[in-house]
């Protein structure tokens, strides 16, 4: 009988991906978790994967192999008390995947604060379209693809690469568990107040990435002090930057916009040769993103042109600026954006489509770090493309929400789902676009949504 994996938390991207990953080599799987939502529920579900609901003792009976531990989970765990006192084998999720999965593979990393998951997509799908069959663990779910992850037949790797902490008894960034041949570093800002104090912690995980990169390996760095830093604390292997180009733009990687559409971007190699890249999706970002997965490709053998000729058929992400539907011709967005600069990048993007209507924003600023209050002065600037924002107080903020926006016009804060839903449908009318903004469910804001608008009767 193959070996027993037992997953606490199963239903995260990250471990979600995992357990898919440790069935296809042929492990047994179970798992347990209290927060179950789609994607990742359905993805288990329809993968054969059975998912115990909440973390009782009886569900290491008898005792797996191995039991997964992930990061949300603590001491005082039922689960984790029981696996502890038996002194049962345990690991955290991304050692597991260091031992297991990534060994002997050729590793392409995707670290930053912002666009792993867009990046990581992309590079997955070039390399793919390019007949490497790769391997992938992804923290979202790729439309090309429909999984988050996939063992792969091929030789390389592609892993969104995450700081937040492993696990309860290791608190070093997942990322320095994955050894990788090469790396992308997109930015790097603050995030993860619950677990980091300042920026400069988040530098030195970081550094400890870094030092892991074999000498013939490759850095692919975006812009910004921060990098800076982290590269002039010591680098080992060959670094190319990916920019915006400029008139003093001299080396690297680099992309500006074409002639003829927002939608054209011309991505540039370090030799000089340009490439148009043509497909559906919107904003400076996404084309920052595109050039970083076509530089990393180049590094295990894939022509810059036929990596931009692969992302001209990639479909995007889900809860990525998903188009959920557009009831009565007003279009509703799903959107993973809960960092005011991906909510001010987002935003951006669809104001600079937009001819027409009213943009608004839902937002709820559900991750540790906005919970704890640490970007409240600059949420209001964030969001400012938007003709409308509601934003939603959940339960328990220490600071006022209401305060940190007061100096703006069109933003308010309601701290009740139904009152949202209510305000958004007196706002809204055809021609319009609504963004749903959260990464977790909104208590299911985005069906009821969709649904109430169906019903509703304009004149």
């Amino acid at each position: 009988m193959a070996d027993h994996v037992h997953i606490l938390g199963i239903c995260g991207t990250f471990m979600g991906g995992l357990a898919l990953l440790a069935r296809d080599s042929g492990y047994r799987v179970s798992g347990s978790d209290t927060n179950v939502y789609p994607p990742m529920s359905t993805q288990l579900i329809e993968s054969g994967i059975a998912v115990t609901d909440g973390y009782d003792a009886d569900q290491l009976q008898p005792a797996p192999d191995c039991v997964v531990v992930g990061n949300a989970l603590s001491r005082g765990n039922s689960a984790i008390e029981s696996m502890l006192n038996r002194h049962l084998h345990y690991t955290s999720g991304p050692e597991w995947l260091g031992q297991h999965i990534l060994k002997d593979r050729w590793v392409l990393a995707v670290a930053g604060t912002h666009g792993k998951t867009s990046t990581a997509s992309m590079l997955a799908w070039i390399l793919e379209q390019a007949g490497l069959a790769p391997g992938f663990l992804i923290g979202g779910v790729p439309v090309n693809f429909g999984l988050s992850a996939r063992l792969g037949e091929g030789r390389c790797f592609v892993v969104e690469a995450d700081e937040y902490d492993s696990a309860f008894f290791d608190k070093r960034s997942k990322f320095v568990h994955y050894r990788p041949d090469t790396l992308v570093i997109n930015n790097l800002e603050y995030d993860h107040a619950d677990i980091f104090a300042d920026l400069a912690e988040i530098e030195t995980q970081f550094h400890h990435l870094i030092r892991c990169i074999p000498g013939d390996g490759a850095i692919i760095r975006g812009e910004g002090d921060a990098i800076d830093r982290v590269l002039a604390r010591g680098v080992w292997s060959a670094v190319s930057t990916v920019t915006a180009a400029s008139e003093t733009t001299t080396a690297g990687w680099s992309w500006r916009s074409g002639p003829t559409s927002e939608n054209v971007f011309m991505i540039t190699t370090p030799d000089g040769q340009a490439y148009p890249l043509r497909w559906p999706l919107i904003g400076a970002h996404n084309a920052a993103n595109a050039t970083a997965a076509v530089a990393a490709a180049a590094q295990v053998g894939v022509d810059p042109a036929d990596a931009v000729n692969a992302l001209a058929s990639f479909a995007g992400i889900k809860r990525r600026l998903e188009l959920l539907g557009a009831p009565h011709n007003i279009a509703v967005f799903d959107d993973f954006a809960h960092h005011p600069t991906a909510i001010a990048a987002t935003l951006s993007a669809m104001r600079a489509e937009q001819s027409s209507g009213k943009l608004i924003a839902l937002v709820e600023p559900r991750s540790n770090t906005m919970r704890l209050g640490q970007y409240r002065t600059e949420l209001g600037a964030a969001a400012q493309e938007a003709n409308h924002v509601i934003w939603f107080e959940p339960s328990g903020l220490d600071w006022n929400l209401s305060a940190a926006l007061n100096a703006y016009e069109h933003q308010e804060v309601v701290s009740d789902i139904d009152t949202l839903l209510n305000r958004a449908l007196a706002l809204a009318h055809p021609g319009d676009k609504i963004v749903v903004m959260s990464n977790g469910g909104f208590q299911g804001l985005h069906t009821r949504l969709i649904a109430a608008l169906e019903d509703k009767v304009y004149a």
